[in-house]
């Protein structure tokens, strides 16, 4: 799963998705875990770029995520993670299944996004460009919470992920679990979209966005990390 990535500068975000974005603009472009990061959500014929935490807030919750005191079970003081959504079984989870009933599909623009590759036995971080430079058109669902104490409204939004153990590059990230065989792994990938997958994938059938999550094909990546961490392993 992505837990850190860089949000597309603005000048891409107007050239490649041909939207404005708000003003005032992030304090920093490099967003973790409920972080405030930017999603695309449909404006008509056009895109509307928001200004939103990176995190599904669960419909009814009381309190924003990041203040929540519950934690992952036997995982101490570890929020929940709600920044990824894991396709399988995504209609039946709390957080997630009345945002993708509904539709609320969405677009997060990258300029890369980080990944962990453990194949020299220690961790090294992959930050996972487009060969052509281009930014990454991110497949997520988007929310608003209301905060019953004050009535802010916080738009918030999760990235998509599916499963990558077939991936010949995306394989390759994660720490493998060695009581798991290699085909085996549920290595996750996120979802890149083409504009001209755009207006389905915001508009169309559960079945039609159920058919574009698949992983980027491996041209698509610039591969600047992989050929350093091979390095690495001829050298050993």
């Amino acid at each position: 799963m992505c837990n850190l990535y860089h949000v597309s500068p603005k000048g891409d975000i107007f050239t490649y998705f041909r939207t404005s974005v708000p003003d005032p603009w992030l304090d920093a472009p490099v967003v973790g875990p409920f972080g405030q990061g930017v999603f695309l959500r449909s404006r008509g014929r056009g895109l509307d770029c928001v200004l939103g935490q990176w995190g599904l807030i669960r419909p009814g919750q009381p309190e924003r995520i990041e203040r929540l005191p519950s934690k992952v079970p036997g995982k101490q003081g570890r929020p929940r993670s709600t920044n990824n959504a894991r396709i399988e079984g995504i209609e039946k989870k709390v957080t997630f299944r009345a945002a993708w009933a509904e539709g609320r599909r969405c677009i997060i623009p990258a300029a890369w996004y980080q990944e962990p590759n453990w194949e020299t036995g220690k961790n090294i971080w992959w930050q996972l460009r487009r060969a052509n430079g281009l930014p990454w058109a991110l497949a997520g669902l988007w929310s608003e919470w209301v905060d019953p104490a004050t009535g802010e409204v916080v738009p918030n939004f999760t990235m998509i992920t599916t499963n990558c153990d077939q991936h010949p590059l995306l394989n390759r990230l994660h720490k493998p679990d060695p009581d798991l065989a290699a085909d085996a792994q549920d290595k996750r990938s996120l979802v890149h979209l083409e504009p001209g997958q755009w207006e389905t994938w915001l508009h169309g059938s559960i079945d039609q966005a159920l058919a574009m999550i698949k992983p980027a094909p491996a041209e698509m990546f610039d591969l600047a990390d992989a050929r350093r961490t091979d390095q690495l392993l001829t050298a050993r």
